[in-house]
């Protein structure tokens, strides 16, 4: 597997979305608001998180291990930012060497190096930034995502996490296909046995947020808009309740 999937930068990608989620951390932010995308997590529960995975990530590939916790990030605004700078320094010094360097990764489903990162953080901080702008009421970007980034995460799930899911016992194999079409990039992935008795279409990015449970695809009748879904962009085809039945899964943990 490479890791300049349609000519991307996967380090640019990381250094500009850590940035940008750093941005968001303005003095005026309630650190208590919930992050009703993330469960019951509050807006300093994601920063607390985003930052100790970039420690997790830089201490996989400076120690090569996986054991990496840390301690809770500060609670005062000023300190928290201090902090979430320093994480976002480190993570990005441990990936700025050879991609193909070995490093601690945590599944074999993938190459175990440097590149497998800088990939995988550069779709999970582009997913939490979206987490944090939705918490604080920002209007949606359009598109959600790059469509080239939001193509590739969507690759991530049904190369890398959906097979996962089944090998660490948390999903069973689907028992029918679905099929997932980005009408904005001409790309489709089909999951599950034989051909595809369902199809849930629609611009990458929007696709993405369904299949990491940020919008509801669920519940319909067949054909209609998912509701939920931002601007009511994904629509499905064929036999719905079977492609829910995939997408319930899970894909993603």
């Amino acid at each position: 597997m490479g890791y300049e999937y349609l000519g991307m930068d996967f380090l640019g990608i990381l250094r500009a979305e850590l940035a940008a989620f750093g941005e968001l951390l303005a003095d005026h932010v309630d650190l208590a608001a919930p992050v009703e995308s993330c469960g019951d997590w509050t807006v300093y529960d994601l920063v607390d998180h985003v930052g100790r995975g970039n420690m997790w990530v830089a201490t996989a590939v400076a120690e090569d291990r996986g054991d990496y916790v840390g301690e809770p990030a500060p609670k005062d605004p000023a300190e928290l930012r201090a902090w979430y700078a320093e994480t976002t320094a480190a993570i990005l010094a441990a990936l700025s060497g050879d991609p193909e360097r070995p490093a601690w990764t945590f599944t074999r489903l993938a190459p175990r190096n440097v590149g497998f990162w800088r990939r995988r953080r550069s779709h999970e901080t582009a997913m939490h930034r979206w987490d944090l702008r939705n918490a604080l009421g920002l209007p949606a970007e359009t598109p959600v995502f790059p469509v080239d980034l939001a193509v590739d995460g969507v690759t991530e799930v049904f190369e890398l996490f959906a097979p996962r899911m089944v090998e660490r016992g948390l999903a069973v194999e689907p028992a029918a296909a679905l099929r997932v079409t980005a009408t904005d990039a001409g790309r489709s992935w089909t999951y599950g046995p034989g051909a595809a008795v369902a199809e849930l279409a629609g611009p990458a990015g929007d696709l993405l947020l369904a299949i990491w449970g940020r919008t509801a695809v669920l519940g319909g009748t067949g054909g209609a808009d998912a509701p939920g879904a931002p601007g009511g962009t994904l629509t499905w085809s064929g036999d719905r309740v079977a492609g829910e039945a995939v997408l319930r899964g899970p894909l993603v943990p």
